[in-house]
């Protein structure tokens, strides 16, 4: 089938749920409001280890409006959750005695009104049999997992290598553990009606949310139906499903009646999840002339007691640059801390700090221009897979990013650049993004008024998700914007991957396509023996669609419209199903290329107050096939705020003696605003990938990596202080 020319598709088409924001219209969990609803209030312990001697829920369940209190003591057994593509489910709540880190649920107490339940919440009594908690990284009182993943990788001999090294480079970086911290609160409000429930959740996969509740609570997965059709923002926070939306299920069972629970914001610290700390050490060694031979990467994290985070963070270094001898490891450390979780970029954001941090000291070493480095080792193919990429643009994003920011003007002495007293620093570094693509499933259908509805159960959690695929929707059954209607999160819609680990566009774009592609497929099986029919006798491969008229691709004017074939054949609809499953390298004969990036930074330095400001980032992205760039710039740009938050201001701290999370809060947790930013100039380069229908490659995540290092990277050159630890703080720059 030959589509219309891509008039749609590309354009920066506004967001089509953007008059339903921005009006208060967008019905977010917290809002949904049922008949008889009731709400629910955590407890939470106030230690990180030990075990409880005595819960006392008396005075609790006198209180006015309270329905019940659920613990450890009256909660019934919960089946564990499935295991998916991201890991195991967290451990359910309520199951025992023990205390795992500050701030774990202990009871939840459902009342009348939501201020009734927080009062009796208080009025819970707990006492404590403490135990030492084991709260450091380096803490060797905690279990190290070694190769967690089963993802360690070696190629060559990197011990032998860099013995024999003419010049080496060894450093140890560390990055802090940091808070998604969405603007929308988490919510969930559950219902069971005859042995069905129902959950609306801020959730970005409701899919997994569905299965994982219906094998917690032992119900058929048809019994249980999951909404997300808004979520206030997620950055890989709901991409698990947390206790919190399992108690609210088990309290709705409990009572017989629907039920709310909003966390709050210092629950959302303990309670959904936080980009893991790491602890990295980097041996690169390189011939004089700047050819790398050999990258030793080993990456530790923290890990929670009793739950298991899929996180890779030196695996990324295997395939980051063409180099002989390589091997990548990684660990995890047992620590009595809340369940990490997905942050925007995980894994890659911390190790691409850490490489490319590497890397440009390296290039000091060399006495060679950073960028200049990175392309004398630049990866023409997949060096895992010997393979070639099924795109790669990086080199484009380096040219294109160097000409635009200037970086000829870089004057390369250390401490040279002014601009009156600041001092001035340019920095810069590569990205390479993992590839990722999954199982996903839609259905396309085409009515007797001549209007498209196609939809999934993805989610949309502010990306864009709603716009995009409508408008890729309408370009493949040709049809306007405002005559195709797109609808997702829903579970009982047809299967779909998590929105996150920048894989829904290309997994959701494929299916779709596949869905509309089999429904002009039927449309041409209803007319196939239709001597009324312009089309009779057609295959897919002999018409174009547009106008919504299927007609022959040599001859426009012959051919009819969706409405007639339906009308003729006494049709109200016709729909189709669409399957979109991963590609097997081997088979295609080439590498899966996730996006890649240049960054290019600017910083500025005050050397008596320690300031650090951030005028210009540029940002040079290959994303394959762009669908709406409107959209995939607002992405970049948002990672690249992200990016600058994780360089110089976000840390979660944690009380190294209780375990409490000292800044739960956004007045003391900081976070990048608008004064933080100042010019963010990004560019689209490359080509479609081929490995796929549609071409595309995520962009949701590949604008964060990248930013931190080359901040850093930048203020060496402006002060000559090189700081390999995130966030970078006044006290560094000081120092």
């Amino acid at each position: 089938m030959t589509l219309s020319r891509p008039v749609v598709v590309g354009a920066g088409v506004d967001r089509v749920d953007g008059p339903l924001k921005v009006a208060g219209a967008a019905a977010y969990s917290s809002d949904i409001v049922l008949p008889g609803m009731v709400h629910v209030a955590l407890v939470r312990s106030t230690i990180a280890a030990g075990r409880i001697t005595r819960l006392d829920t008396g005075a609790a369940e006198q209180l006015p409006g309270v329905l019940a209190v659920l613990s450890h003591h009256n909660a019934p057994r919960l089946a564990a959750g499935p295991t998916n593509n991201l890991g195991p489910t967290p451990p359910p709540p309520l199951q025992d005695d023990r205390i795992r880190h500050h701030g774990q649920y202990l009871a939840a107490v459902v009342a009348e009104k939501p201020y009734q339940a927080a009062a009796a919440a208080r009025a819970v009594t707990v006492e404590y049999e403490r135990a030492e908690p084991v709260l450091r990284i380096e803490d060797p009182g905690g279990e190290l997992r070694t190769d967690p993943f089963g993802m360690d990788a070696t190629r060559g001999d990197a011990a032998a290598a860099l013995a024999a090294a003419e010049v080496v480079h060894e450093a140890t970086y560390v990055t802090a553990e940091n808070t998604n911290n969405p603007l929308g609160l988490f919510a969930t409000v559950a219902q069971w009606s005859g042995g069905r429930l129902t959950v609306h959740d801020a959730t970005q996969w409701t899919s997994n949310t569905c299965q994982t509740l219906a094998q917690m609570f032992e119900v058929p997965e048809s019994a249980v139906r999951v909404y997300a059709k808004y979520v206030g923002g997620a950055f890989g926070s709901g991409l698990r499903v947390w206790p919190h939306v399992v108690l609210a299920v088990l309290a709705a069972r409990t009572v017989g009646r629907p039920v709310k629970l909003v966390l709050s914001r210092p629950e959302m610290f303990t309670g959904v999840g936080h980009r893991p700390n790491t602890v990295q050490k980097l041996r690169i060694g390189a011939a004089r002339d700047g050819g790398f031979v050999a990258i030793e990467h080993e990456a530790l994290q923290t890990v929670a007691m009793d739950d298991e985070n899929l996180e890779p963070v030196a695996a990324s270094s295997a395939s980051a640059y063409a180099c002989p001898n390589v091997t990548t490891r990684d660990r995890q450390r047992r620590l009595n801390i809340p369940c990490p979780g997905s942050m925007r970029a995980p894994g890659e954001a911390q190790a691409n700090f850490a490489l490319e941090s590497a890397i440009d000291e390296l290039s000091y070493l060399l006495d060679l221009d950073p960028l200049d480095l990175r392309l004398r080792n630049y990866a023409q193919v997949q060096p895992q897979f010997g393979l070639p990429w099924s795109s790669k643009a990086l080199r484009e994003c380096y040219q294109v990013g160097a000409e635009r920011f200037g970086w000829s003007r870089r004057d390369r002495r250390i401490g040279a650049m002014r601009d009156g007293r600041w001092l001035v620093g340019y920095g810069m570094a590569g990205v390479s993004y993992l590839w990722w693509q999954v199982h996903c499933e839609a259905r396309a259908t085409i009515g007797s008024d001549g209007t498209g509805y196609v939809r999934s159960a993805a989610t949309d959690i502010g990306t864009g998700t709603y716009t995009v695929m409508r408008q890729l929707s309408a370009e493949l059954l040709g049809l306007e914007l405002d005559q195709v209607r797109f609808d997702l999160g829903d579970s009982n819609l047809p299967w779909s991957p998590q929105a996150g680990g920048s894989g829904l566009t290309g997994a959701l774009g494929n299916a779709v396509h596949a869905a509309c592609r089999e429904l002009i497929r039927t449309f041409l099986r209803t007319v196939v023996n239709d001597s009324a029919s312009p089309l009779r006798g057609c295959t897919i491969d002999d018409v174009a669609v547009s106008g919504g008229r299927i007609h022959h691709r040599a001859d426009g004017k012959l051919g009819e419209s969706f409405v007639a074939i339906l009308a003729r054949h006494g049709l109200d609809e016709l729909t189709a199903d669409g399957v979109s499953e991963p590609p097997d390298p081997q088979e295609v004969g080439m590498a899966p290329a996730g996006a890649f990036a240049a960054k290019f930074v600017e910083v500025h330095v005050d050397p008596d107050l320690g300031l650090l400001r951030v005028p210009r980032i540029v940002s040079v992205v290959d994303g394959g096939r762009i669908l709406n760039e409107k959209l995939a710039r607002s992405q970049i740009i948002g990672a690249t705020v992200g990016g600058v938050g994780q360089a110089i201001l976000e840390e979660t701290v944690t009380d190294p003696r209780t375990g409490r999370i000292a800044n739960a809060n956004l007045g003391d947790y900081l976070v990048a605003v608008n004064a933080d930013i100042g010019e963010v100039d990004v560019t689209f380069v490359g080509e479609p990938d081929q490995l796929t229908p549609l071409g595309t490659k995520g962009v949701g995540e590949v604008g964060l990596p990248g930013t931190a290092a080359a901040i850093a990277n930048a203020v060496y050159h402006a002060t000559g202080k090189r700081i390999r630890s995130l966030p970078i703080t006044i006290d560094e720059l000081l120092g």
